[in-house]
């Protein structure tokens, strides 16, 4: 694909160090004093991407515990995403006429999935589709729409997950899950990423020093999805891994944000993105 060259995880260190000494007076800017560093221009990331202007869309979902599991990390993961990416690429994000970042929720019924290029769902190892939402997934993504599931853990909710989409797509022989390979452009499009990234809760990392939600269960992070019939990577899956809580807590541990936000859950967030809005 055209795009920008890669730039490494230092890099984006540096450019959220100078963004958040400037960033909006939100409580999860200023509570450390990051230290500036000058980025230099040939890497700063910031070449044209083709695309519409970007809105994070976030899709509510039935629960078939009864909870509120879509809601995790919001609103401030979907903030702050929209806000880094803004920052570190030139792709344009939505504001409203204050100059507010927009970020929507949306039923997977509603006819304005049409209207967003990426849809982000989180926790699926609790979602419930009926039949109607299934078609509707598989309509949306089959005419070019791109689906991001993220903070899943464990055989039981990858179990759960699976019998979901496999009633959007049921002929799995045509649209296997795959690995997606680490020469594709989510890993490398706008930065490179050399493995699927762990990315933890905040809790379990202040807790317990561990890159898992699950302590001692030795759960792999795995990037898998599923691709159309000409190839384009249509549904990405961060599984054993939360992107989100990395995108969330930014603000609340520095340790956490040098080695989980900056290293991990940003760069593979923004090229995920990035590939959706150019694809």
């Amino acid at each position: 694909m055209n795009g920008p060259s890669p730039i490494s995880r230092a890099a984006l260190l540096a450019v959220l160090a100078v963004c958040a000494t400037s960033a909006p007076a939100r409580a999860q800017y200023s509570r450390y004093n990051f230290d500036p560093v000058v980025l230099p221009e040939d890497v700063a990331g910031k070449q044209p991407f083709p695309g519409q202007r970007f809105t994070f869309a976030r899709i509510r979902y039935t629960d078939w515990r009864g909870g509120w599991r879509w809601q995790t990390d919001y609103p401030e993961s979907d903030y702050n995403f929209s806000l880094r990416l803004g920052e570190v690429t030139t792709i344009q994000v939505n504001r409203d006429e204050r100059g507010e970042i927009v970020h929507v929720v949306l039923d997977l019924l509603d006819d304005r999935v049409y209207d967003y290029p990426y849809l982000y769902m989180v926790e699926v190892g609790y979602l419930s589709m009926n039949e109607r939402e299934a078609r509707r997934l598989r309509d949306y993504l089959l005419r070019g729409g791109f689906l991001h599931v993220d903070d899943f853990w464990g055989q039981f909710e990858w179990d759960n997950w699976e019998r979901q989409i496999r009633k959007a797509f049921p002929d799995a022989g045509k649209f296997p899950i795959v690995e997606v390979p680490l020469d594709h452009p989510i890993y490398n499009c706008v930065f490179e990423l050399k493995e699927a990234p762990q990315v933890p809760s905040i809790y379990a990392w202040e807790r317990f020093r561990s890159s898992s939600d699950r302590p001692g269960m030795g759960l792999e992070p795995h990037c898998r999805g599923i691709f159309d019939e000409n190839g384009r990577l249509m549904v990405v899956m961060t599984f054993n891994t939360d992107l989100g809580d990395g995108w969330e807590r930014e603000g609340e541990n520095y340790e956490y944000f040098r080695k989980f936000s900056v290293a991990k859950a940003y760069p593979l967030g923004i090229n995920i993105v990035v590939y959706a809005m150019t694809h």
